[in-house]
């Protein structure tokens, strides 16, 4: 029982940070985006070593609700540069 309960903590936390990484291609448009993509890499260094951590459920809850903190805060300037991109194929 422990182990399904270390493994679902495991699996959220690394659904969180797949959700994350599967942003760069759309922070790479941001003008301050590059400053984000500098911590992908360790992101994606982390990820691999998700098993080998120990968690606890408040530590995934805190981590759950940062990352959708940060999805949130993500929403205006990501769709500020979808629609500048999508006038600028409407003019072409």
């Amino acid at each position: 029982m422990i182990v399904e309960f270390s493994d679902n903590l495991q699996l959220r936390l690394k659904n969180c940070l797949q959700t994350i990484l599967e942003l760069e291609p759309d922070l790479e448009r941001l003008e301050l985006g590059h400053v984000l993509l500098k911590e992908y890499e360790q992101l994606k260094t982390f990820i691999e070593k998700v098993g080998t951590v120990r968690l606890e459920e408040d530590d995934v809850q805190r981590i759950e609700k940062a990352t959708a903190t940060f999805l949130d805060e993500l929403k205006a300037p990501l769709s500020l540069v979808s629609e500048a991109k999508a006038r600028k194929r409407l003019m072409q």
